[in-house]
């Protein structure tokens, strides 16, 4: 369980492809601080590290994340998010993230404003009631609170902090994002169609 509050970035050393898995080295930014078996969340993605040292650490995407992620169009010397797990003890920064994508999203739109940006985001399905004006979402692992929303469109504000920190830095019109709804507003929503049945 991850809280979408980035630590830092990091880039993609080597991509291997294995049947239908792909293994990615990331350069190490923990040292020695993380361990096999370990999850961390990679643009919003839960992956376990399967080899770790001080300089790289590797981990695996089966074909369902794969399908699922836009881990298709990763490429070496991407930059990505991380966040390691949380610790039960502290403080919850932004909301419950779980590091399982729902679906991908392309950027259509970025505009700065007055010392933020605006980024508007076309998702691959329907957004339906999985997202609310003022709710929260997860975007690249990045927790963020939703601006405007329509069927297949929202945006959200990204303050500078949030820019400089995550690889919004490096994000262009066209590039695709990993996208979890806010697991709470799924569980309100399945139980709701449960109850009209």
């Amino acid at each position: 369980m991850f809280n979408g509050i980035i630590e830092c970035t990091t880039q993609v050393q080597q991509l291997n492809r294995k049947k239908n898995n792909l293994y990615i080295t990331f350069k190490n930014p923990f040292f020695d601080q993380i361990k096999i078996n370990q999850s961390i969340s990679h643009n919003g993605i839960c992956l376990t590290l399967i080899e770790v040292n001080k300089k790289n650490y590797s981990v695996m995407a089966s074909e369902e994340t794969l399908r699922c992620t836009n881990l298709y169009f990763l490429k070496i010397k991407d930059e990505v998010n991380l966040e390691r797990g949380m610790k039960l003890h502290e403080r919850v920064n932004g909301h419950l993230v779980q590091g399982h994508v729902d679906t991908i999203a392309k950027i259509v739109e970025i505009n700065k404003k007055n010392g933020s940006w605006l980024f508007s985001f076309k998702s691959k399905k329907k957004l339906d009631s999985f997202v609310v004006e003022k709710g929260s979402i997860a975007v690249n692992g990045i927790s963020l609170t939703i601006k405007k929303c329509t069927n297949y469109i929202f945006s959200v504000s990204v303050i500078p902090y949030t820019y400089e920190k995550t690889n919004f830095r490096f994000m262009k019109v066209g590039n695709f994002v990993n996208v979890e709804y806010d697991i709470l507003g799924k569980y309100i929503r399945k139980f709701l169609f449960l109850k009209m049945k």
